[in-house]
């Protein structure tokens, strides 16, 4: 497998807080993580029918514009009385009519759909995430990582992102909003798969 060594790396998102967590968790390893938004590359339609392919598609793109390996995420929250919903479609979930995201949004209404279902419904849920970096001759390489959890309401602190201030992690009595960002970074669904391409890549 090859192996990725120091210098720049595009992180193939325009999310600030996902490309905080992603180059906080390369810190240690003598890559320059550079955003697409730093590089003013294009977001491309995430058409795929799961998270590696999403993933995939904006890690290829990244690296064709860019000419630099590049390291894309996709993640989301997946809600098992929803039938795994919002999932692929996480961050869509968020998006107003004038395009800008607002999670208090998307959380409301996972809540609103849960209270449609009853009282007795399970408030299982899961973070799941995929990593793709792909080098610009082509060459691809993913990883998977997932955190189990269940759903509060109402959301609870303000760090984090995302649907963080309503995920509780099992066995844990803050969410991922109230957790200590470091703490987060060592149990999440993100940290899970990122130790895998450490052991691959690194």
């Amino acid at each position: 497998m090859r192996k990725l060594g120091p210098g720049k790396l595009v992180v193939a998102s325009h999310n600030e807080g996902k490309v905080r967590e992603i180059r906080a968790l390369l810190a240690p390893y003598g890559i320059e993580p550079v955003s697409a938004a730093e590089l003013d590359l294009p977001e491309p339609d995430e058409i795929g029918v799961n998270f590696i392919e999403n993933a995939d598609l904006k890690a290829r793109q990244a690296a064709d514009l860019s000419g630099l390996p590049a390291l894309a995420d996709d993640s989301g929250l997946c809600v098992e009385a929803l039938g795994d919903r919002p999932g692929i479609f996480s961050a869509r979930w968020a998006e107003g009519a004038d395009g800008s995201r607002d999670f208090h949004r998307a959380m409301q209404r996972v809540e609103d759909e849960l209270q449609a279902l009853g009282p007795e419904i399970s408030r299982d849920a899961h973070f799941a995430c995929a990593l793709a970096i792909v080098w610009p001759d082509g060459e691809s390489e993913w990883f998977e990582g997932r955190v189990e959890g269940t759903l509060v309401w109402p959301p609870r602190g303000a760090s984090g992102f995302g649907y963080d201030p309503i995920f509780l992690p099992l066995g844990r009595d803050e969410t991922f909003g109230e957790m200590d960002q470091a703490e987060k970074h060592r149990i999440s669904h993100r940290a899970e798969a990122f130790r895998k391409l450490v052991d691959a890549l690194l």
